[in-house]
């Protein structure tokens, strides 16, 4: 019988293994563009704060569902490292630092912000169809969510956990994280939980993807170098 070590150890294991080995072989240096990211939050939430500074951040990292959609595409980059006004900034920071430094380790910078910035657009692009298909609809938004300042690392930091959690198989965990977000629709139904879920559907449209390719990654290898041959889990910390 399965102990909850053995389980701890099967779900998080070979994430932990990976994490550990990458940080103590190059410290901090393992995660440049988390630390960037965390400093340039910060230096977005300071200068937000400031009476001379808050226009210049909403005019380059501001995003809303009112606004022409280019203009959104522009933006959507950097308002994922705009903290939301309403909510303490040290949450956003640690969100980048733990979920962006794990997911820069175990997959590379350059993926970790592809998801980023793909979770992050699919709220964005969720937030203008719910506004058009109307409060009646089940999928729907009220129009006065179209006003909504819609900025913040969260929809990123769900996207980029539940595609760290598919790469190394924490199933549990992958699930818990999607389980949380619908409870969070559940209890306050609102414009940023709903885009978390669009955030999620977007992410497992792109692991559905990404097996696919590697499924036929491997029956390629093995076509040519015979049975035996598949290699599991590649790397993908470059």
């Amino acid at each position: 019988m399965s102990t909850p070590a053995d389980l701890a150890r099967a779900e998080w294991g070979p994430l932990f293994s990976t994490v550990r080995h990458g940080f103590a072989a190059k410290k901090w240096r393992a995660i440049p563009m988390t630390i960037g990211a965390v400093c340039l939050t910060s230096l977005f939430q300071y200068v937000q704060n400031q009476e001379w500074g808050y226009q210049f951040i909403q005019n380059i990292g501001s995003v809303r569902a009112e606004e022409p959609f280019w203009l959104a595409l522009v933006r959507t980059p950097l308002s994922l490292f705009v903290p939301a006004l309403d909510l303490p900034v040290w949450g956003a920071l640690a969100q980048i630092l733990i979920v962006f430094g794990i997911a820069e380790i175990c997959i590379g910078w350059w993926r970790t912000l592809v998801i980023a910035y793909v979770a992050t657009l699919a709220g964005t692009l969720y937030a203008r169809l719910g506004i058009a298909l109307g409060p009646g609809h089940p999928l729907g938004l009220p129009a006065s969510d179209a006003q909504v300042v819609d900025t913040g690392p969260s929809a990123a930091v769900v996207g980029i956990a539940v595609f760290v959690c598919w790469r190394y198989r924490a199933w549990f965990t992958a699930a818990l994280v999607v389980v949380l977000m619908v409870v969070e629709v559940l209890i306050k139904d609102n414009l940023a939980g709903r885009e978390h879920l669009a955030a999620i559907g977007a992410i497992l449209v792109l692991c559905a993807v990404a097996a696919l390719r590697h499924r036929r990654s491997e029956r390629s290898s093995g076509s040519r170098a015979g049975p035996g041959s598949g290699s599991g889990l590649p790397p993908m910390t470059s």
